[in-house]
């Protein structure tokens, strides 16, 4: 199966126009809401009606406000109009915004500008329900982690890039004249891509639109309660801005008081961050083979955990003293606090991409806008209480900002314990990515000819103790693998198995047989996938052996498509019986190259064991 690069959507009209408004938009707004928190800092006396840090903490809670209040009834907009027509209107309004806000900055009315803050909230909370939710109508299932990867880059790019010229422009002597002119010009720019978006129909037209914002939050919120995947990753989304907002917000004392930095260091730590996230999202695209994989979620995570405790063993004990921004980026001191910090935004973007895969993929399409919109809402409490968080933590218990990053990162570690107990299914794709990508170099060919929907029944030849994990990791679908009773009740293999719904069997007891292939038939009546190795046995001599007749029983009581699958390589390994008892010899090899070859779909009423093995031997060939 050939994998196409990410840069492969950046030339496809689909997307190119998407990326390039939504990039524009945080782009903007950075650009607009820094350069008027670095105006009201180094306001001369006199000019603001009340104190500038009252000011600044005003600002912060304008801009977010809007994501409670106007979330909701977003996310029933996009579901019921065309959502590209939604960004469109937004990006106008943002002009008509930003005009104003030109002529505040010239006129020098900062109270104006906190309120033009707050719309500028507003579009930025209608724009986000649409945003996420036209991805998985412009771009195909396989595409979708690779768009995830690109918008997560581009928009921490665009954050960090708005941020930095928002600083160069308030350094100019006439800093609000070309504060004017940019934030103006760059939603025209916004404004003009998001006109080649393509049509995105809607979702749901019938859906009734009432202004009600409190009673639409409420059932906006039980929407995303419904699926509870989806909700799990609602929270780790939110958790991962909870931990964002806690990190950027102390950079500046970070960098002031435990680093001898500036504020040019504070910059350049906020680009580790930002680049780091950026590499993460498109690493994340490659870790998944450009799929659906919440199984590095658990690697981006623990990641977050150990990188972030190591800001704090990382900062020096002594404040070095730096006296210009080449001898803070060059002291090799900060090395480890560099890299901790790169590393860290490396495994948020890990974190993050699969898990917005997840949401949007799992969500009903008639109700995508409205779990985007539950989901934003979740992010702003967040965010709140990331702020309340640090305020206790650094103002209450009067604890530094080393050691609340090792508080973070043991909060961090609690909460993905949590998370991962109630979705075992996170863990349970994350041993299967593991052991994929470290002791065998996987390949799949025709993957595409398993269903992408319905029951379906999988056949394929049992080579070693490993197949169901490759083929669990190889399949995009969750598979119900049957096993062994004597290995399914080993002590810590039965959590396992019972979490991921396994369905134990023992062949020499009818009455076990019986009950795992009623499980078997509703599983495969419910939609699901479910796997069967009919030889029964692992092989001895690596040759596929007879496949036994209850298979025929299976597919006479559940005519659903079976799919004829051939593994090949794994005869030799460690976890086979070639040369000895499997897992009781010494490995002869390493990342040794492994094959899961799929055949097409055979109509159940065409199948039967001898055909099957068969085809299954056809598949396999001479590479055992």
């Amino acid at each position: 199966m050939s994998v196409q690069p990410q840069s492969r959507l950046l030339t496809k009209r689909r997307f190119l126009p998407y990326f390039l408004t939504q990039a524009f938009g945080a782009f903007n707004d950075n650009v607009y809401k820094n350069v008027l928190l670095i105006l009201i800092a180094f306001a001369a006396p006199g000019t603001l009606p009340i104190d500038s840090d009252l000011i600044i903490n005003l600002a912060a809670g304008l801009f977010i406000l809007p994501f409670f209040l106007f979330s909701a009834s977003a996310g029933v907009l996009a579901d019921k109009y065309d959502k590209a027509l939604i960004m469109r209107v937004v990006k106008m309004a943002e002009i008509v915004i930003m005009s104003l806000a030109a002529m505040a900055f010239v006129t020098e009315s900062y109270m104006a500008l906190l309120v033009l803050l707050f719309l500028m909230g507003s579009q930025s909370a209608f724009f986000g329900p649409a945003k996420y939710a036209l991805l998985p109508q412009h771009l195909d299932k396989s595409e979708l982690v690779s768009g995830n990867a690109l918008v997560g880059t581009g928009t921490f790019l665009a954050i960090l890039l708005g941020t930095l010229l928002a600083g160069f422009i308030a350094n100019q002597p006439n800093a609000p004249v070309v504060a004017a002119i940019s934030v103006i010009s760059f939603a025209v720019i916004g404004y003009l891509s998001s006109r080649w978006i393509p049509e995105a129909k809607p979702s749901d037209p019938d859906k009734v639109f009432r202004w009600r914002p409190y009673r639409q939050t409420r059932h906006t919120l039980s929407i995303a309660h419904r699926d509870k995947t989806i909700f799990q990753c609602v929270l780790g989304i939110s958790w991962f801005w909870f931990l964002g907002a806690c990190y950027l917000t102390q950079f500046p004392n970070f960098a002031k008081l435990h680093l001898g930095g500036d504020a040019a260091s504070v910059s350049f730590l906020l680009t580790l961050f930002s680049v780091g996230i950026a590499i993460g999202s498109l690493l994340c695209d490659r870790l998944s083979g450009h799929r659906i994989e919440p199984g590095i979620v658990p690697l981006g995570s623990l990641g977050i955990t150990l990188f972030g405790a190591d800001l704090m063993f990382a900062s020096p004990d002594i404040v070095p003293a730096t006296q210009s921004i080449v001898d803070f980026i060059t002291n090799p001191e900060l090395f480890r606090v560099f890299v901790s910090l790169t590393m860290l935004g490396v495994s948020g973007g890990i974190f993050i991409i699969p898990l917005y895969a997840v949401m949007q993929s799992r969500a009903k399409e008639e109700e995508r806008a409205q779990i985007i919109a539950a989901n934003n809402i979740w992010n702003a409490f967040f965010m709140v209480f990331s702020a309340i968080t640090a305020i206790v933590f650094l103002s209450v218990i009067e604890g530094t900002i080393p050691q609340f990053f090792l508080f973070l990162s043991l909060l961090n570690l609690c909460v993905v314990v949590y998370i991962y107990t109630q979705v075992p299914d996170f863990f349970w794709r994350f041993m299967v990515w593991l052991i994929s990508h470290t002791m065998y170099r996987v390949k799949h060919k025709d993957i595409s000819n398993i269903p992408t929907e319905g029951g379906a029944l999988i056949v394929c030849n049992h080579v070693s103790y490993m197949d169901a994990l490759l083929l669990a990791g190889a399949c995009p679908r969750p598979i119900r693998f049957l096993m062994d009773r004597d290995i399914y009740n080993l002590p810590f293999i039965r959590a396992f198995c019972k979490a991921c719904k396994v369905i134990p069997i023992d062949a020499t007891d009818r009455r076990s047989v019986l009950k795992a292939f009623t499980r078997v038939s509703g599983y495969l009546e419910q939609g699901d996938v479910v796997c069967v190795f009919p030889e029964g046995q692992l092989t001895y001599d690596g040759e596929i052996g007879p496949f036994m007749r209850g298979i025929d029983l299976i597919i006479k009581r559940s005519p659903v498509p079976v799919i004829p699958v051939a593994l090949q390589g794994l005869w030799g390994s460690f976890f086979s019986r070639e040369g000895g008892c499997a897992l009781l010899k010494c490995p002869k090899r390493f990342w040794s190259r492994v094959n899961i070859v799929v055949g097409k779909p055979i109509n159940a009423r065409e199948a039967s064991s001898d055909q099957l093995r068969e085809e299954v031997l056809a598949l396999r060939g001479d590479y055992k």
